[in-house]
This record gives structure tokens, C-alpha cells and sequence, in this order.
């Protein structure tokens, strides 16, 4: 049986981005996660009946612990001598291209899930672009998570071997067995009753990293905005702050953790029930890959604020399942919000087309066959 290491910087990545993917492969492949432990390898390991490997791996740039992790990575890949090495997130992709390349690997495979470079300016982004090239250049075979990524890709000139995008995007696909009305373990008037949201309520929902480059600053302003013009107006925030690495604005973190028309509700395990309560995503981020909560609202049959970026525009048709606005517009974000309040007939006919768009070209077990298949055909 061939070996696989799939890579991502930290376990927490494994977990998430990658659940139940891993146990599907290992029917066809002895397979093996590399992360970073910052507390649920183990878990991830038992979860998905595979071997893990803690490897110490830290987001930003740090000259010599990133030494010492590409020298223990070419260790590891000594050993194990696996067939196939998969990254992705940037740090774990970039320092297992290079150790696989250098230890040989056969099938050395870069799935590009979003571009950091993008956000940056200056030195720093050619920085990040060059390290983006150096990942590409070691492997065999470079993967974009979604067609955005495919076209940034060429349009930068990050790499010029052939790129094609597994099925219709995204990372691990959406299990809409899950990810549906029916299967949330609570009720819609339950988790609003729960957080203190009435029925008359018009509820947007964020769920992900609470920092700048997710659109937070336009979307703190936007909710003072509308806590003046629009009393229904809430919004349940999902996820976690990063104040240190991608702090937001004075005032604004405060803002989220003490408005009351704003249900600050942490780092969930379960999203469900807070999608079922909302009536709307709304998702400002700068930059993406091919962002899951997108599906995941979908999937429960919210349409979505987004903006024009890779991923998000793949996802949402304007005015079919959700409205696109442009990255960093603040006018044009609490316009498309104030619309969103004041035209409930029309949010229930985006509603309506949500979750078929999700179930007939994301759908979870369809994008695990064409991975599978794809690994079939490097052998």
C-alpha cells in the first residue's frame, strides 16, 4: 500500500479543513498527518484511525526554528519514504516541498488554498510571492482550491506547470447530510430564545477569524450603522479575535464583545445552530481561498454577503443565492446589508436557491472520489 503524508502547519488545520477525509483515503492509502500539536493531534490521529507525527511549525517567518523544522521534516521523510507528500496552508507547504523535493519524493503535491501575499504590500509581499514561486517550484504538481486561484496564480506569475482545480473547488467539500436544517441539534426559536434574539430579529451571521483581513473593521462600522437606522438589525458573531497577529481598529474588538445588537458567541465546535438562527451570512474578507462557511451557509439555506474574491465569487451569483460587493467597501456593504432588512422577500427567494447550488457541485463524498482519483492516476 502507497504512503501519503498530508501536511498541513498546524493539527488544528487536520482537524478542521480536512475532517473525515483523511479516514476515506486510508481504505487505498497507508496515510500519515503531519502538523504542528497545539493540542488535538492525537485526537485528529484516533478521529481519522490514521498515524500522526507532531512537527513544530509557527505562521510567520522565524529563520531558525523554520531551519530546524525543514531539517527534521527531511528526516522524517527519510524514514517514512512516502509516495506521496500533500500540503497545504503556507508555512507547512512550503518547508515540505522543499524537504520532499530534497529527499526525493516522488509525487510531491501543493494544494493552493489561498494567497497571503495578496493582503500585504511592500517587501513583505514580494516576500510572500517569492516563497509562493519557491513552494511551487518543488513540486510536482500544484493544485488551486478553486479557479480564483488558478487564474491569480497565472496572472502573477507564480508558477507555469499546468494547474487544474480537483471537481468544482474547495478543500474537503460539504457533507449536506450534516450541514442541513433537519440535522442541527436545536431549534431556530431555541438558539435565538438562547442568546437573547426575538423572532422579529433580522440576523446576519460571521463566522470566522475576527481580524482585519476578514472584512471586521467594515463590518463593526457597518453594525453601528444600522444599531441607529434599523432596531431588528443583529448580527451573531462566530469565531475567535487575534489581537496580536491581525488586530482590528480601536475600539472595534470592544465593540463586537459589548454592543447588544451584536451576540458574540465565541469559537464553536458546531456552527448549526447559529447558521439556522441567522437569516444571513455576511462574509467582507479581503482574501480568500475558497472559504467553507460559504458552502456551510449555503448548505443550510442562507444566502450571502461576500465580496468579489477567489472562492466567494465562485460560490454566490449575484442575486441568485446572495449578493457580491467589493472587498474593503464599506458603503457598499451596509447598502447591500440595509437591503438585505428591507427586502425580506426577496432574501427568501435567494434562500430558496441556496442549497441546491451547494448539493449538486460541492457535495462532500464527490469531491473525495476525485482526489482519489487523481492520486490513482500519478501512480
Amino acid at each position: 500500500m502507497n504512503r501519503l503524508i498530508r501536511v498541513t502547519t498546524a493539527d488544528i488545520s487536520l482537524a478542521s479543513l480536512l475532517k473525515g477525509q483523511l479516514r476515506f483515503l486510508s481504505t487505498e492509502f497507508e496515510v500519515v498527518g503531519l502538523a504542528a500539536d497545539t493540542g488535538v493531534l492525537k485526537a485528529v490521529g484516533e478521529r481519522e484511525g490514521i498515524r500522526v507525527i507532531d512537527v513544530p511549525m509557527h505562521r510567520e517567518i522565524s529563520l531558525i526554528s523554520d531551519f530546524k523544522c525543514l531539517i527534521k521534516l527531511i528526516r522524517i521523510f527519510r524514514k517514512e519514504q512516502p509516495d506521496i507528500v500533500h500540503s497545504n496552508t503556507p508555512k507547512g507547504s512550503l518547508l515540505s516541498m522543499i524537504a520532499a523535493k530534497l529527499t526525493r519524493v516522488p509525487h510531491r503535491l501543493y494544494l493552493v488554498t489561498g494567497l497571503r501575499y495578496q493582503g500585504a504590500s511592500g517587501a513583505g509581499k514580494w516576500l510572500l510571492k517569492t516563497m509562493e514561486r519557491i513552494t511551487c517550484l518543488c513540486a510536482t504538481k500544484v493544485i488551486p482550491e478553486g479557479e480564483g486561484v488558478k487564474k491569480t496564480l497565472l496572472k502573477d506569475h507564480i508558477t507555469k506547470k499546468p494547474l487544474g482545480v480537483i471537481h468544482n473547488g474547495n478543500i474537503n467539500g460539504i457533507d449536506t447530510t450534516y450541514f442541513s436544517r433537519e440535522a442541527s441539534p436545536k431549534s431556530r426559536e431555541d438558539i435565538r430564545s438562547e442568546i437573547g434574539l426575538s423572532k422579529d430579529d433580522f440576523v446576519f451571521i460571521f463566522i470566522g477569524r475576527i481580524v482585519r483581513d476578514k472584512g471586521m473593521n467594515e463590518l463593526a462600522e457597518s453594525m453601528r450603522i444600522l444599531g441607529r437606522t434599523h432596531a431588528t438589525a443583529k448580527l451573531i458573531l462566530v469565531g475567535s479575535f487575534e489581537s496580536e497577529l491581525d488586530p482590528l481598529a480601536p475600539g472595534n474588538e470592544e465593540f463586537f464583545k459589548t454592543s447588544p445588537n451584536v451576540k458574540y458567541v465565541g469559537r464553536q465546535m458546531d456552527v448549526r445552530p447559529y447558521l439556522l438562527a441567522a437569516d444571513a451570512l455576511v462574509f467582507p474578507s479581503y482574501r480568500e481561498g475558497f472559504p467553507n462557511v460559504v458552502l456551510q451557509a449555503g448548505a443550510m439555506g442562507l444566502p450571502s454577503i461576500v465580496t468579489d474574491i477567489n472562492g466567494c465569487n465562485e460560490v454566490v451569483s449575484e442575486g441568485f443565492n446572495g449578493m457580491i460587493i467589493p472587498p474593503r467597501d464599506q458603503e457598499a456593504l451596509i447598502e447591500k446589508m440595509t437591503w438585505f432588512i428591507e427586502h425580506p422577500e426577496g432574501v427568501e427567494q435567494m434562500a430558496m436557491n441556496c442549497r441546491n447550488i451547494i448539493v449538486s457541485k460541492y457535495e462532500q463524498n464527490d469531491v473525495w472520489d476525485a482526489l482519489l482519483s487523481m492520486y490513482k492516476e500519478l501512480e
